[in-house]
């Protein structure tokens, strides 16, 4: 169970460490755009816009590997201090309550979305700015952060059971 567990999760920091080079190369088109106004009095909408599609991709990919790296906001008054058990139930919990119905509420909501951005082939509105299937793609990363998240709270799932099988395992008295 803990091997699935951790093969989910190298599949989930993979996809996060790829997309934090995402930040440089917003950076780096940044600077690009700057240097562009300023020095040469001219602009790119389609690298403005680049600029934005890779900071939503950035926040929408990294979100399953900010959960699985613990680094989320967690409001932490009482979790710091509970035992591994006590925290494998909040964790228990808070996946089956909180982050699998939001994350199933996300994909439903956002299904008709996407798919008529793939439909209509949607391009920016803005003249000279990003083509198809630039903003499909970007739209298309909504439901996909939400199965990411899904799948990093199958590996809390999976990893809380563990902890709090092993509490009911150690607790049971071996028959003389």
């Amino acid at each position: 169970m803990l091997r699935f567990a951790n093969k989910l999760e190298a599949l989930v920091r993979i996809i996060g460490r790829v997309t934090a080079t995402f930040t440089f190369v917003m950076v780096a088109l940044t600077c690009v755009i700057v240097v562009e106004r300023y020095w040469f009095k001219a602009g790119s909408i389609s690298l403005q816009e680049s600029v934005t599609f890779l900071h939503a991709a950035l926040f929408m990919l990294a979100a399953a590997y900010t959960l699985a790296a613990g680094d989320h906001v967690r409001v932490d008054i009482f979790y710091g201090s509970m035992s591994p058990q006590k925290k494998a139930m909040v964790d228990l919990a808070g996946t089956l309550l909180l982050l699998f119905p939001f994350c199933g509420f996300l994909v439903w909501s956002s299904w008709d979305y996407v798919s008529i951005s793939w439909q209509i082939r949607e391009a920016s509105q803005e003249t000279g700015g990003l083509p198809f299937p630039f903003p499909a793609i970007t739209k298309s990363f909504i439901p996909l952060m939400a199965i990411l998240l899904i799948v990093q709270g199958v590996v809390i799932l999976l990893r809380s059971s563990a902890t709090l099988w092993a509490e009911d395992t150690s607790a049971t008295p071996e028959a003389d």
